[in-house]
């Protein structure tokens, strides 16, 4: 579920204005911060831009030569700025007002009219989140450090893409730590010993969201 098809999808989506809020700021913080999607992203643009030539009925405007500069020099001024998406909508990550769910895992669930959950999570050095999958799509982007799971290891920039099928163990770099922006699409189900009592815990929270 993880490959590149599903991550230029979400590319093409954002690039043709087709994602919500959530996915929206995931997937601008995304390009912000890897430049390969990035790239990836300015090609699809110049494709739908190039469609819009083919469409009758549409004015020409007039336009400045401000309007032409290059989306990459922009990029460029943005990240020299600091003007990540996250940051824009947020405030800085370290001024962020965690919740801890339990020691070593911290949350933010911003008030985001949307019906994909998107949150901030920060994971302490070594600390790992149980077995589980989810009910819909989960993604995850790393902001700061790394983790790992049964797949892979994600650093600052990665993102991961996981459906109903996958199930994994995340476990944040022991050095370091890690800092995501995840959404979920439904809620997350555990397995092993204390699956039935977290899956208890997740559906008795879902009333108070």
């Amino acid at each position: 579920m993880n490959g590149t098809l599903v991550k230029n999808q979400l590319i093409f989506d954002f690039a043709s204005g087709a994602l919500g809020p959530a996915k929206s700021l995931f997937a601008s913080t995304y390009l912000y911060l890897n430049s390969r999607a990035s790239r990836i992203n300015r090609t699809f643009e110049g494709l739908l831009g190039e469609d819009l030539l083919d469409v009758k009925g549409i004015p020409v405007s007039k336009i400045k030569y401000s309007d032409c500069i290059s989306k990459e020099d922009t990029l460029e001024n943005n990240q020299k700025n600091n003007n990540d998406p996250l940051t824009m909508v947020f405030g800085p990550i370290k001024d962020i007002k965690w919740k801890q769910i339990y020691k070593g895992f911290n949350e933010f669930t911003p008030d985001f009219n949307d019906e994909d959950e998107l949150k901030l999570i920060k994971m302490d050095p070594g600390i790992s989140v149980p077995l589980h999958s989810h009910g819909g799509r989960e993604y995850i982007l790393v902001l700061k450090g790394s983790f790992c799971d049964e797949y892979g290891e994600y650093s600052k920039g990665d993102i991961q893409i996981n459906d109903q099928k996958i199930k994994h163990t995340p476990i944040a770099s022991k050095n370091e730590g890690c800092i995501c922006l995840s959404i979920t699409e439904k809620d997350v189900i555990f397995y092993g010993k204390f699956g039935s009592f977290l899956n208890l815990f997740t559906f008795i929270k879902s009333f108070f969201k």
